[in-house]
């Protein structure tokens, strides 16, 4: 497993208990954790802090997931951040609208805590 140690991961949810179930299982494994709980606040964050990585909710108060992507994927100092989506609506056409917004990869909601810890360090190696 990678050094989890320097690494951080905004976690942009809406619904507070997933929230926290990423926030304890990400934690648990040594990553610092940001949180966000709308789309506009993780923009905000992500520019402010910088994370190694985002898991971005799509269906998101304020700002939906994937209009956040766009901004972030639009901006100099962001543009570079890993970012997976996270969703419950994985309907063939989805994938292919989540990569176009930028991002890298999507995390199914519910998700297998292997599969999920897998991605993790698969993309912050």
């Amino acid at each position: 497993m990678p050094e989890a140690k320097n690494k951080t991961i905004l976690i942009v949810e809406d619904e507070p208990q997933n929230r926290k179930l990423f926030r304890d299982i990400l934690q648990f494994n040594g990553y610092a954790t940001l949180e966000a709980s709308d789309g506009r606040q993780g923009v905000t964050l992500a520019k402010e802090h910088v994370p190694d990585l985002i898991l971005m909710d799509m269906q998101l108060p304020v700002m939906n997931g994937m209009e956040a992507t766009r901004i972030l994927k639009q901006d100099e100092q962001t543009k570079g951040i890993t970012i997976v989506a996270l969703t419950a609506n994985v309907m063939p056409g989805d994938k292919d609208k989540i990569m176009e917004a930028g991002c890298c990869d999507f995390i199914a909601k519910p998700f297998r805590l292997n599969d999920f810890l897998n991605k993790i360090t698969g993309y912050l190696a």
